[in-house]
């Protein structure tokens, strides 16, 4: 049989954005298809960059990152939308549309695709079905309570059926009970076959998954561990005035 390819792999990848300041720092790192993985690390460790670096918002400084074995580096700018439909993005404050409803907010991502009516009436109400919002299908963000806002981004990052899902401290808004229905989600997402990587400072969300845990510090890898821990001893970066929090 042959390897498995992995999904995600960063080749000796280092990001500065002020000379002398790596953000990160030579980091080289798998994740296979269909993995649950947690990023861990004090704010400016280097979790955002590397989510970024995923998703082709930022390119590395030196290394390479590779999507399925083939560098991102190499995607044409004009081909960069076709690239990010393999990977959907779940951030902390939403960024939902104010003026859409819960549909039109997830309708939004096809109809940029030139997707036709019949085709988003019939996907839309699919997706807002795997979140629990068929219901709230016509309410708008201002509306909804925050989980609720959460599950909406959630359902546009699903809208393309992604291979990866990378959530950026997506419970960070959250209260216990919302926060717990996110992750359900990310786990029944997860056993779709969709990888997750989730990056975040809540340790009682890692240490009640079990899953893989990838500990950042000061831009480099300390630890990876397949059923890790929250690390407690993880300390900070001092980052300077004019230095990018990540």
């Amino acid at each position: 049989m042959p390897d498995i390819v992995p999904i995600i792999h960063f080749e000796h990848v280092s990001k500065l954005f002020l000379p002398e300041q790596p953000v990160l720092d030579d980091v080289t790192v798998s994740i296979m298809p269909g993995e649950f993985v947690s990023l861990v690390g004090v704010s400016g460790a280097g979790k955002s960059t590397i989510l970024k670096l995923i998703y082709a918002e930022e390119i590395p400084s030196a290394g390479e990152v590779y999507f399925n074995g083939r560098p991102i580096s190499g995607i044409n700018r004009k081909h960069l939308p076709f690239f990010r439909r393999n990977i959907g993005t779940v951030f902390q404050d939403f960024k939902l549309l104010p003026n859409r409803t819960a549909f039109e907010n997830v309708a939004y991502a096809l109809e940029v695709d030139g997707r036709d009516t019949d085709e988003i009436n019939q996907h839309v109400p699919e997706i807002l079905d795997i979140v629990g919002l068929s219901s709230k299908a016509g309410q708008y963000p201002r509306e909804l309570s925050g989980g609720e806002q959460q599950r909406v981004s959630l359902a546009r990052a699903l809208i393309h059926r992604p291979k990866v899902i990378v959530a950026d401290e997506p419970t960070g808004n959250l209260d216990p009970a919302s926060t717990q229905e996110i992750v359900r989600l990310l786990l029944e997402i997860n056993t779709f076959g969709t990888t997750v990587i989730l990056a975040t400072h809540n340790k009682d969300i890692v240490n009640q998954l079990g899953r893989r845990v990838i500990a950042i510090e000061a831009g480099k890898i300390k630890s990876d561990e397949a059923q890790g821990k929250y690390a407690m001893n993880l300390s900070a970066r001092q980052p300077s005035g004019s230095e990018k929090t990540v």
